[in-house]
């Protein structure tokens, strides 16, 4: 190779290494959404975080974050969770908020927990649906005891006709910070009643630490939920009555037979034994 070809790959060279140096590489700005959030409407995943302030910022409702009936989703929750907590049926979180698909929500997303002004309360929807038989397995059926008369709930949502689900002692006490309800000793299979006229908002086990779960929605005030039960009696949207039977007792996702029994009021947990007539 001749001296002028030798300086033409050198000069070829330094030209090529120098455009490398000069480059921009700029990246597009990333949103990382993390994992989907499988089976949150059943409670069983955690919520994908956002690691971008601006793709908060992008999110419905963000411009309510921290406003009175609005709710800013924390890593771990779920909708079954954050209706729970805020009195409210998680189906109706789902379609207050426009959600396609319940089983994908995002840390930072802040979802309204109240309903929109022309929202029916949950009064005029009882009284415009009338409590019905949802229809049960056969041995649901006969395992059914008969319910007694509805007592009169048409004062105060403050009004309710309390009754104890189960007839057992109680075992552990409320604190509403490490048991935010109480919990009633039994047998295994023995009849979990509800406590009060409601209609059923979640009936499974997606909501970790309370085994199979039913949670009854009684007005715009209060809710209860049943935990660790063996069978569960009722499914989501079926009207119930006082003293009827909703579940039976067991020990599931728990280290004893025992009901765990929750009384909410506008989502925070209260003491029950406030509530339940005095024995």
């Amino acid at each position: 190779m001749n001296s002028k070809a030798m300086m033409a790959i050198v000069l070829a060279t330094t030209l090529l290494a120098a455009g490398c140096t000069s480059l921009s590489l700029t990246s597009a700005p990333v949103v990382d959404r993390g994992t989907s959030a499988r089976g949150a409407a059943a409670g069983s995943a955690q919520a994908p975080a956002s690691s971008s302030s601006a793709a908060a910022k992008a999110m419905p409702n963000a411009d309510n974050a921290g406003k009175p009936g609005f709710y800013t989703v924390k890593p771990g929750d779920t909708l079954i969770r954050i209706g729970l907590d805020s009195g409210q049926n998680w189906r109706d979180i789902t379609r207050w908020n426009g959600i396609e698909n319940p089983n994908l929500i995002e840390v930072g997303q802040v979802l309204r927990v109240t309903p929109p002004v022309n929202e029916p309360t949950a009064r005029a929807v009882a009284a415009s649906q009338p409590p019905v038989s949802t229809a049960l397995p056969p041995q649901a059926q006969a395992q059914t005891q008969p319910t007694p008369p509805a007592p009169s709930n048409s004062g105060s949502d403050e009004e309710l006709a309390w009754l104890w689900p189960v007839p057992g002692t109680p075992m552990a006490s409320f604190d509403e910070v490490k048991n935010k309800g109480i919990d009633i000793a039994g047998r295994a299979g023995e009849p979990v009643l509800a406590s009060a006229d409601g209609r059923v908002v979640y009936a499974g086990s997606g909501l970790r630490g309370y085994g199979n779960l039913v949670i009854l929605k009684h007005n715009n005030t209060f809710l209860t939920a049943y935990a660790h039960n063996q069978t569960l009696l009722v499914k989501e949207d079926q009207a119930v009555r006082r003293g009827q039977k909703i579940a039976e007792m067991g020990s599931s996702d728990a280290d004893r037979v025992k009901l765990h029994f929750e009384i909410r009021r506008q989502g925070k947990p209260v003491d029950p034994l406030k509530y339940l007539p005095p024995r």
